[in-house]
């Protein structure tokens, strides 16, 4: 056995359904591969644990994996809030388009204050005609904000962080040792992942579906955010089987409540940009001390080599970088970006992550030495651009009523429907114990500990 390193081929799993996302790449075959990619990682560890009898099938709903990628909560009778702020978007600047990223206050400050215009769309739209892309790009990323250029794939190619994420793995694993595997009586061939306690810093919105893939499987997840955090329109769809809590990690008594709870998890996923955690008080020989035994996955933007590796980053962004939005706009014959249908980016690198857990816990459960795992949404990216479309006969643009499950949710905003689970795993269906919840509903604490 060896820690996964690329999508599994395609004759490994059983693929049913058809249809295509409108778009020139292939984003149905990536999140049906990336799906595949979970499956193949957890009868992996099903059967490291002696959970069945035989290595379980693989069997991944093509329609309903495509679906997956946009957003899998539908409300009844309400609306969930925007996602994106009244300022974000693209941009026509002096000499090309540019995206600004403007959901978090402090990143939308900073970019008006490089413009030096209020909040409002028209004042931002005329302030940037007189700046070159590459100038904007540069001040408003150095005024502690987030913008992206559009760039062209060969441009991206050619620039010195896409060479450098040429170079990157898909999946980087470094730092090997040994561990020892908690054991857990709970874990079935329906459940594999049942006692498994993951704690998840993550935000929007890779390393929340890679978290809440693990809660489809059984995991006990707790998510951990600073206190008043919310991620409005998104959080109804990612907070799904998870328990949510706030702590200041800037204080003492918030960091060492963190520390105790990793000092109990078998997982640890993050997206801390490189050194972030070390400037919490939390670097790795710290880690390694409190939780010597865990699994430990992370994230970023453009990945962990290069000039930007430390650069602030997302999905709608990473797009704008690696050009996949300008080879949008030539496929589309647009006059402006055209992105992909979803931000498929954050989907596939979400269930990455998830599948790099499994394949992490499979070769400990082995007796073999394990690594830490880490990914990019800009090394993602490359995977897209270079997987081939194989499915045009029906485009796949929306969800209709037979795509959803019948029974209700119970969400912590309203009642709605989910949409039918698209990964089974041998006996292992997908469902999660708990239903959507708002973020700080939770105490910092492992339930399956606080009995």
């Amino acid at each position: 056995m060896t820690l996964m390193s690329a999508l599994p081929a395609s004759d490994s799993y059983k693929s049913i359904g058809k249809g295509a996302r409108p778009s020139v790449f292939a984003v149905s075959e990536l999140a049906t591969a990336s799906f595949a990619a979970v499956g193949q990682e957890l009868a992996r560890l099903v059967s490291a644990l002696n959970l069945a009898p035989k290595a379980p099938e693989v069997s991944v709903d093509h329609r309903l994996a495509s679906l997956w990628y946009g957003f899998s909560f539908k409300p009844d009778g309400w609306e969930m809030p925007s996602l994106w702020d009244a300022v974000a978007g693209d941009y026509q600047a002096s000499d090309g388009w540019i995206r600004l990223h403007t959901n978090l206050p402090r990143h939308k400050a900073a970019a008006l204050k490089v413009l030096g215009v209020p909040g409002n769309r028209d004042a931002v739209s005329q302030a940037l005609k007189e700046w070159s892309v590459a100038d904007l790009e540069t001040a408003i990323v150095a005024g502690g904000g987030v913008a992206a250029a559009m760039r062209s794939r060969a441009e991206w190619l050619e620039h010195p962080q896409g060479r450098a994420v040429s170079r990157d793995p898909l999946i980087g694993w470094h730092s090997p040792r040994r561990i020892v595997v908690r054991d857990r009586p709970e874990a079935t061939a329906q459940r594999p992942l049942s006692g498994l306690r993951v704690l998840d810093l993550t935000r929007v919105l890779a390393g929340p579906v890679s978290t809440r893939t693990l809660a489809g499987f059984g995991a006990e997840v707790l998510r951990v955010d600073p206190p008043g955090w919310d991620e409005p329109g998104v959080i109804p769809d990612i907070s799904l089987g998870k328990h949510c809590t706030y702590l200041d990690l800037k204080s003492p008594v918030g960091m060492k409540k963190l520390e105790h709870l990793l000092s109990q998890a078998d997982v640890f996923v993050h997206g801390y940009r490189p050194g972030a955690l070390d400037a919490l008080g939390l670097p790795k020989t710290k880690r390694d001390d409190l939780a010597p035994n865990r699994i430990e996955v992370t994230l970023n933007a453009y990945g962990w080599q290069g000039p930007w590796s430390s650069r602030r980053g997302f999905d709608s962004l990473v797009q704008m970088s690696a050009g996949v939005a300008d080879s949008g706009r030539a496929w589309a014959k647009a006059d402006k970006p055209t992105p992909l249908p979803v931000q498929a980016l954050d989907h596939a690198t979400g269930y990455l992550m998830a599948a790099a857990v499994l394949s992490a816990l499979a070769e400990a459960a082995s007796g073999n030495s394990i690594m830490l795992a880490q990914l990019s949404l800009a090394r993602t990216a490359d995977l897209l651009a270079a997987l081939a479309k194989s499915d045009t006969s029906e485009e796949i643009t929306h969800a209709t009523p037979a795509d959803y499950n019948q029974k209700p949710e119970a969400s912590g905003w309203g009642a709605g429907h989910r949409l039918k689970p698209a990964l089974t795993v041998g006996a292992a269906n997908m469902r999660w114990a708990l239903p959507a919840e708002k973020l700080g509903t939770s105490q910092p604490v492992w339930s399956s500990l606080s009995g």
